[in-house]
């Protein structure tokens, strides 16, 4: 298989997270190019196009992926605009990196998934970053290989700083909670068989109406129980933990070991301020590992089933949380179409 020389790249979106995608792209990764960029504020859109050679900038996604020297397409535009923009890039054989969610429901996800197995090979990869984390990918290791024994539970920690103003009950889960939906179905290997929610007393931290931390609990299919504290408004940083319990023996990952100072009788470190600083080595791995497969014709990374999957936990998890009830993750099952 003969691989492309360099991967030029339409970025859809230049919020937070496509503006980092774009200084990624071209400052940090190799094999690949920003070719041209998207935004429906056509001035941040020339802003992020400018100076780097030969990238132009637009307004409608579907003319950046048309573009001279555009390969591959990475959406980070808001979620409700991820499905247009898939079948847009589905409908022109495109390799696309997606951040999540795929889709805002199981509804659209399931358009894309049809979509992506009318071709008969894989193009979406979805942005679950903390599988390209070191930490992570070390404890999905350990588990796979089963060294110590069985996985029983799952503990998660999931704190912000901070949030919006217009973050919602319903964003706890859809846009949160998400990332451990998917880092446990990874971890563990086994889809989520149901979701519950708890919610103590709101802190005086959160803004009214926002019922913010809760307790999110649930079961994997193979009967392994996992709860996720996420709480958005600390008021000290950003923390993602998370501990697996096995037959016989723990493993956790998450404590910040990095830099520690001892001095005027106190001890301690720095907590990360939000998730582009703590796992911006993920996001790096992720969009390098990404260009090189679609270099080679591949993808090789989290696809649309793991997208509907999540979307399919998160639409159980909101139900719970409206409800206070035990609520099952309704998926249809699995197609089969070629990997890769």
């Amino acid at each position: 298989m003969t691989t492309q020389a360099q991967l030029g790249v339409a970025v859809i979106g230049i919020g937070k997270m496509g503006a980092d995608h774009v200084r990624r792209i071209d400052r940090v990764i190799s094999g690949a190019r920003v070719a041209a960029v998207a935004d429906t504020d056509r001035e941040r859109a020339e802003s992020a196009a400018a100076g780097i050679a030969g990238c132009t900038a637009h307004t409608d996604p579907d003319a950046a992926m048309g573009a001279p020297g555009v390969d591959a397409v990475l959406i980070a535009s808001p979620g409700p605009a991820h499905e247009e923009t898939l079948l847009a890039a589905l409908d022109r054989d495109l390799p696309v990196l997606c951040e999540k969610p795929l889709t805002p429901d199981t509804a659209g996800a399931l358009r894309v998934l049809e979509a992506e197995r009318k071709l008969g090979h894989r193009r979406v990869q979805v942005g679950f970053m903390r599988r390209y984390d070191a930490e992570y990918r070390q404890l999905a290791r350990l588990l796979r290989d089963r060294e110590l024994g069985r996985p029983l539970l799952l503990h998660c920690r999931h704190r912000n700083l901070s949030v919006h103003p217009y973050f919602t009950n319903e964003m706890m889960i859809s846009d949160s909670v998400s990332h451990e939906f998917d880092a446990a179905r990874w971890l563990l290997g086994e889809e989520i068989a149901a979701v519950r929610v708890l919610r103590p007393a709101p802190s005086s931290l959160a803004r009214e109406g926002l019922s913010d931390p809760q307790l999110v609990i649930f079961e994997t299919e193979g009967g392994v129980l996992v709860d996720v504290e996420i709480f958005l408004n600390t008021g000290f940083g950003y923390q993602v933990q998370a501990e697996a319990v096995c037959e016989r023996g723990t493993a956790r990952i998450g404590d910040e070991h990095a830099l520690v100072t001892s001095a005027d009788g106190r001890w301690g470190g720095r907590i990360a301020p939000d998730y582009i600083e703590r796992f911006a080595a993920a996001y790096d791995r992720e969009v390098q590992e990404w260009a090189d497969a679609a270099r080679r014709g591949e993808v090789t990374g989290p696809g649309v089933w793991d997208g509907y999957a999540a979307v399919a936990a998160c639409e159980a998890g909101i139900e719970a949380q409206r409800t206070g009830r035990r609520v099952a993750v309704e998926m249809i099952e699995r197609p089969k179409y070629p990997e890769r």
